[in-house]
Protein backbone atom coordinates (compact mmCIF):
# COMPACT_ATOMS: atom_id res chain seq x y z
CA UNK A 1 0.00 0.00 0.00
CA UNK A 2 1.10 3.56 -0.63
CA UNK A 3 0.93 6.38 1.90
CA UNK A 4 0.04 9.03 -0.72
CA UNK A 5 -3.41 10.48 -1.29
CA UNK A 6 -6.04 8.33 -3.01
CA UNK A 7 -6.99 10.16 -6.22
CA UNK A 8 -9.73 8.97 -8.56
CA UNK A 9 -9.57 9.48 -12.31
CA UNK A 10 -10.86 12.84 -13.56
CA UNK A 11 -14.13 12.52 -15.48
CA UNK A 12 -16.52 14.90 -17.22
CA UNK A 13 -20.02 15.30 -15.79
CA UNK A 14 -22.69 15.14 -18.51
CA UNK A 15 -25.13 18.06 -18.43
CA UNK A 16 -23.28 19.93 -15.67
CA UNK A 17 -23.06 23.71 -16.08
CA UNK A 18 -20.10 25.70 -14.77
CA UNK A 19 -21.17 28.06 -11.94
CA UNK A 20 -18.67 30.70 -13.11
CA UNK A 21 -18.94 30.82 -16.92
CA UNK A 22 -22.25 28.90 -17.44
CA UNK A 23 -20.68 26.65 -20.10
CA UNK A 24 -22.39 23.23 -20.27
CA UNK A 25 -20.43 19.95 -20.28
CA UNK A 26 -17.08 21.53 -19.32
CA UNK A 27 -16.85 20.36 -15.68
CA UNK A 28 -14.40 17.64 -14.63
CA UNK A 29 -14.84 15.90 -11.30
CA UNK A 30 -12.47 13.78 -9.22
CA UNK A 31 -11.86 12.80 -5.58
CA UNK A 32 -8.77 13.12 -3.42
CA UNK A 33 -9.01 11.14 -0.17
CA UNK A 34 -12.83 10.97 -0.53
CA UNK A 35 -13.06 14.77 -0.94
CA UNK A 36 -14.80 15.62 -4.24
CA UNK A 37 -13.29 18.35 -6.43
CA UNK A 38 -14.52 19.90 -9.66
CA UNK A 39 -12.88 22.09 -12.28
CA UNK A 40 -14.07 23.84 -15.45
CA UNK A 41 -11.85 23.27 -18.49
CA UNK A 42 -13.31 26.36 -20.22
CA UNK A 43 -12.60 29.06 -17.62
CA UNK A 44 -10.41 27.37 -14.98
CA UNK A 45 -12.96 27.65 -12.14
CA UNK A 46 -12.22 25.07 -9.43
CA UNK A 47 -13.76 24.25 -6.07
CA UNK A 48 -14.17 21.55 -3.45
CA UNK A 49 -17.47 19.98 -2.43
CA UNK A 50 -18.62 18.99 1.06
CA UNK A 51 -20.50 15.80 2.05
CA UNK A 52 -23.83 17.32 0.92
CA UNK A 53 -22.40 18.17 -2.51
CA UNK A 54 -22.32 21.91 -1.83
CA UNK A 55 -19.39 24.11 -2.79
CA UNK A 56 -17.00 24.89 0.06
CA UNK A 57 -16.05 28.58 -0.21
CA UNK A 58 -12.39 29.47 0.01
CA UNK A 59 -11.34 31.87 2.74
CA UNK A 60 -11.01 35.42 1.47
CA UNK A 61 -7.66 37.09 1.94
CA UNK A 62 -7.68 39.69 4.69
CA UNK A 63 -5.02 41.57 6.61
CA UNK A 64 -5.40 39.00 9.38
CA UNK A 65 -4.88 35.81 7.37
CA UNK A 66 -2.27 37.07 4.88
CA UNK A 67 1.37 37.50 5.72
CA UNK A 68 3.02 40.91 5.76
CA UNK A 69 5.91 39.27 3.94
CA UNK A 70 3.69 38.82 0.86
CA UNK A 71 3.43 42.58 0.37
CA UNK A 72 5.81 44.16 -2.13
CA UNK A 73 8.42 46.58 -0.81
CA UNK A 74 7.41 50.25 -1.11
CA UNK A 75 8.85 52.16 -4.05
CA UNK A 76 11.86 54.23 -2.95
CA UNK A 77 11.14 56.93 -5.55
CA UNK A 78 7.76 57.85 -4.05
CA UNK A 79 7.56 61.30 -2.45
CA UNK A 80 4.88 62.86 -0.29
CA UNK A 81 2.76 65.66 -1.76
CA UNK A 82 1.79 68.59 0.44
CA UNK A 83 -1.20 70.75 -0.48
CA UNK A 84 -1.37 74.40 0.53
CA UNK A 85 -4.66 76.31 0.94
CA UNK A 86 -5.48 78.76 -1.83
CA UNK A 87 -6.03 82.25 -0.26
CA UNK A 88 -8.32 83.23 -3.15
CA UNK A 89 -10.78 80.53 -2.10
CA UNK A 90 -11.40 81.93 1.41
CA UNK A 91 -14.97 81.80 2.59
CA UNK A 92 -16.78 85.12 2.67
CA UNK A 93 -18.11 86.10 6.10
CA UNK A 94 -21.76 85.30 6.67
CA UNK A 95 -23.69 88.62 6.71
CA UNK A 96 -26.95 87.23 8.13
CA UNK A 97 -25.93 87.77 11.79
Amino acid sequence: MSDGPVITKKRFIAGAVCPACSEPDKLMMWSEDDVPHRECVACGYADTLNAQGLSVPKELGTRVNTSALDKPAPDKNVQAVQFFPNPKLKKKPDESH
